[in-house]
C-alpha cells in the first residue's frame, strides 16, 4: 500500500488564516454558551465551589490544547486529530474520530441553531423559531463557502464580542464586590450560606467538572485552522500562549465572580433573564442587562456555529482526500473551500435543527451521541499525542507540554472517569445509550468499507497518512 504525506494529500485549501485570526479563532472556540448559560447549570451542581470544577476542566483543555499544538505545528493539516490519530495509531482511529467528530458537530450545530432562534424570540416573539435557525444557518454556510480569510475574520469578531462582554462583566462584579458601584456584597456569598463552599460536596464539584468540559468542547479547532495558517509555526504557538493566559482568566475570573456577587442558590439557566451573567450586570445597576447578554449569548451561539460549520467541512474534506468519503467532498471551489463538503455538512445541520425543534425527544437521542462522542474524541487526541512523542525527539519541538508525559495521564485518567460517571448519572446515561451503539456502527462502517476495497479488483485503498513535516508557507 503506497503511502503519502499529509500535506500531500490534504493539498489545495489556502493559507489565508493570519496569526491575529488563529488567536482569535482559537479563543472564541473556546468560549460560547457553555459560559454564559452553562456556568449557572455548573453553579447548581457545585456551589461556590464551581472555582474548583472549572479549574480541573480548565486543566483538561489546556492539556488538549498543547497536545494538538504540539502536533498541529509539525502537522499543520485540516484533518489535523484525524489524521493524527490515522498516522501515530491506526487507520480505523482515524476513520472512526473524524466521522464521530463530524456527526456531534453536526448534532451540536443544530441545537445551536435553534437556541439562536430562541434568544431572538426575546425580542421578536411572534416570529417562529425555524424561521430564525434556518436564516442564521443559511448566513454562516454562506460565509463558510467563501474564503477562509473571510471566515476568520467574522469568527475573529464574534470573538471580540465575547471577550468585551466577559471583561466587562468581570470589572463591574469586581467593583461590585468591592463597593465601587454600591454597597458592597463582599465574600459572605462564597462560605456564608448553608452548606458552606461546597455545599453539595466532592460529588457536585466533579459533576460541575463534566459541565465545564462540555463548555471547552470547541477549543480544538486550533489544529484545524492551522492548515490553513499562514505560518503555522509561529500562528500555533502565539493562540496556545493567548488560550492559556485568557482562559484561566474568563472562565475562573467570570465564575469566580459570579459566585462572590450573587448566591448560588439564586442561579439558573433556563432562560436569557435568568443566566447568572444577567443577574450580575443588574447587581451593577445595569438596566437592559437581560437585553445585552441576550445579544451577547446570541453572538457566541453564532459563532459556534460558524467555527463548527468549519470544522464539519474540514474533517469530510479530510475523510474524502484520505478515500473515506466520496472523492467529490474533497473538492475545492475557487475561493478554495471544500464547497461539497460545507452544503453537505448544511444539509445535515439542518436535519438536525428540524428534530431539535419539531420531535425534541428525537433530538435528545441525537444529543446523547454528541456527549459520548465530545469525550471519546478528546481520549483519542491524547492517545494520539502519547504514540506522537514517541515518534519525535521533544527537543526538537516548536512547542513542549511541560510535566509530559504525567500531565497526559492525568487528562486521560479524568475523561475516562467522566465517561464512567456519565454511564452511571440519570442525567446523562442516554450518551451511553445511545453513544455505545454509534461506536459499534461507524466500527462496522468502517471494517465493511475495508473489506469492499480489498475485493474489487485494481482498486485504490485509501493511502495512509505518513508522519512526515509540513511545509510551513
Amino acid at each position: 500500500m503506497d503511502t503519502v504525506s499529509i500535506s500531500e494529500r490534504e493539498k489545495g485549501l489556502k493559507r489565508d488564516l493570519s496569526k491575529t485570526q488563529i488567536v482569535m479563532i482559537g479563543l472564541g472556540g473556546a468560549i460560547g454558551t457553555g459560559l454564559f448559560m452553562g456556568s449557572g447549570l455548573a453553579i447548581g451542581y457545585a456551589g461556590p465551589a464551581v472555582i474548583v470544577s472549572y479549574a480541573l476542566a480548565g486543566f483538561v483543555a489546556l492539556v488538549m490544547v498543547f497536545s494538538l499544538s504540539e502536533m498541529a505545528v509539525v502537522h499543520p493539516t485540516a484533518g489535523s486529530f484525524g489524521t493524527y490519530a490515522e498516522t501515530y495509531l491506526n487507520p480505523w482511529a482515524g476513520f472512526v474520530v473524524r466521522y464521530t467528530y463530524w456527526v456531534s458537530q453536526v448534532i451540536a450545530i443544530g441545537g445551536e441553531a435553534v437556541a439562536a432562534g430562541l434568544y431572538m424570540t426575546f425580542w421578536f416573539p411572534g416570529v417562529p423559531v425555524w424561521v430564525w435557525a434556518l436564516g442564521f444557518c443559511a448566513v454562516l454556510l454562506y460565509v463558510n463557502s467563501r474564503s477562509v480569510g473571510n471566515f476568520g475574520t467574522i469568527e475573529s469578531w464574534f470573538a471580540l464580542i465575547k471577550v468585551v462582554a466577559i471583561v466587562l462583566f468581570i470589572i463591574l462584579g469586581t467593583a461590585s464586590i468591592f463597593g465601587l458601584t454600591g454597597p458592597a456584597t463582599g465574600f459572605h456569598n462564597l462560605t456564608g450560606l448553608p452548606g458552606g463552599f461546597a455545599p453539595k460536596g466532592w460529588n457536585g464539584i466533579w459533576m460541575a467538572v463534566i459541565v465545564g468540559i462540555f463548555s471547552f468542547n470547541g477549543i480544538e479547532v486550533i489544529a484545524v485552522t492551522s492548515g490553513e495558517a499562514q505560518n503555522p509555526r509561529v500562528a500555533i504557538p502565539a493562540a496556545l500562549r493567548t488560550m492559556v493566559f485568557r482562559l484561566a482568566l474568563f472562565y475562573l475570573l467570570a465564575v469566580a465572580v459570579i459566585v462572590t456577587t450573587v448566591p448560588w442558590t439564586a442561579t439558573g439557566v433556563k432562560v436569557v433573564a435568568q443566566s447568572p451573567f444577567v443577574s450580575v450586570f443588574q447587581h451593577s445597576g445595569i438596566r437592559q442587562a437581560a437585553a445585552i447578554m441576550n445579544f451577547v449569548v446570541i453572538s457566541a451561539a453564532l459563532s459556534s456555529m460558524n467555527t463548527n460549520i468549519y470544522l464539519c467541512s474540514r474533517m469530510l474534506f479530510s475523510l474524502s482526500r484520505g478515500r473515506y468519503a466520496p472523492q467529490a467532498l474533497g473538492a475545492l471551489s475557487r475561493h478554495g473551500s471544500p464547497l461539497a463538503a460545507i452544503l453537505i455538512s448544511g444539509a445535515c445541520i439542518l436535519v438536525a435543527a428540524g428534530v431539535s425543534i419539531f420531535t425534541p425527544n428525537a433530538y435528545a437521542y441525537l444529543l446523547g451521541v454528541a456527549l459520548f462522542a465530545a469525550i471519546l474524541v478528546w481520549m483519542f487526541i491524547l492517545t494520539s499525542h502519547l504514540a506522537f512523542r514517541r515518534r519525535h525527539d521533544a527537543k526538537e519541538l516548536p512547542v513542549r507540554m511541560p510535566l509530559f508525559p504525567w500531565m497526559q495521564y492525568a487528562g486521560l485518567l479524568m475523561l475516562a472517569a467522566i465517561l464512567v460517571t456519565m454511564g452511571l448519572d440519570a442525567n446523562l446515561y442516554v450518551s451511553w445509550v445511545y453513544g455505545v451503539p454509534w461506536l459499534v456502527l461507524i466500527s462496522a462502517a468502517y471494517f465493511i468499507w475495508r473489506g469492499s476495497q480489498r475485493a474489487q479488483p485494481g482498486a485504490a485503498a485509501a493511502a495512509p497518512a505518513t508522519p512526515t513535516s509540513m511545509p510551513n508557507d
